[in-house]
């Protein structure tokens, strides 16, 4: 899906800490911090620290800060994740967040490249969680259309609050001239990145 519609998979960042930090409470108190689960996760910290601190930035600052602290920190972690794949077994905690990271690397530093990417999918899980935690309430639908029904429109409301627009404001407006243009780029207008929020506050 992701080469034939010719789109760029970004790996999440936050999944490969999840596992590192797993890795460190598998190995209890006796270890210290100079096991190798405590040094891929101090490594992923260190990454967070450079988003936390160019938060504010605009993409193409963001972008350039990125490459002068974060890179630096990945060339750091990947010299030490080919010394440590072979002194850790596969199958232990520790191993499977190496062979994690690893396998993963492509994907996990494309975000270095683009300044609206983040460096995980926090966002995006954050968004679709109200709709987790209420599919109980729908889980049965009646027909196939209905699911992608409810999906587009789910999907609509939290990338219109992803933009700043009230989602009921934007909806009116959308429904409102949603029938009046002729042109598939006319009706690019109405998505909500490309809408003005005093447009959807209008009477």
């Amino acid at each position: 899906m992701v080469k034939k519609n010719g789109l760029t998979h970004v790996g999440c960042m936050a999944h490969a800490r999840r596992k590192f930090n797993e890795a460190v409470k598998a190995q209890g108190r006796k270890k210290t911090g100079a096991g190798k689960a405590h040094r891929g996760l101090a490594l992923i910290q260190k990454l967070y620290r450079v988003e936390k601190q160019s938060r504010d930035f605009q993409p193409q600052q963001r972008q350039a800060y990125r490459q002068q602290h974060a890179r630096p920190i990945l060339d750091e972690m990947r010299l030490w994740l080919d010394k440590s794949l072979p002194q850790v077994p596969p199958k232990t905690a520790t191993g499977k967040a190496l062979n994690y990271l690893n396998n993963e690397w492509g994907k996990l530093i494309r975000y270095l490249d683009e300044g609206r990417v983040e460096i995980d999918n926090n966002g995006a899980e954050n968004s679709i969680r109200p709709f987790v935690l209420g599919r109980k309430n729908w889980l049965f639908s009646t027909s196939v259309k209905g699911v992608k029904a409810s999906a587009n429109l789910y999907s609509l409301i939290e990338t219109a609050k992803t933009n700043g627009l009230e989602p009921y404001a934007y909806l009116r407006t959308l429904f409102t001239e949603l029938p009046k243009p002729e042109t598939a780029e006319a009706i690019e207008v109405l998505l909500p990145e490309n809408i003005k929020m005093d447009q959807t506050t209008r009477e």
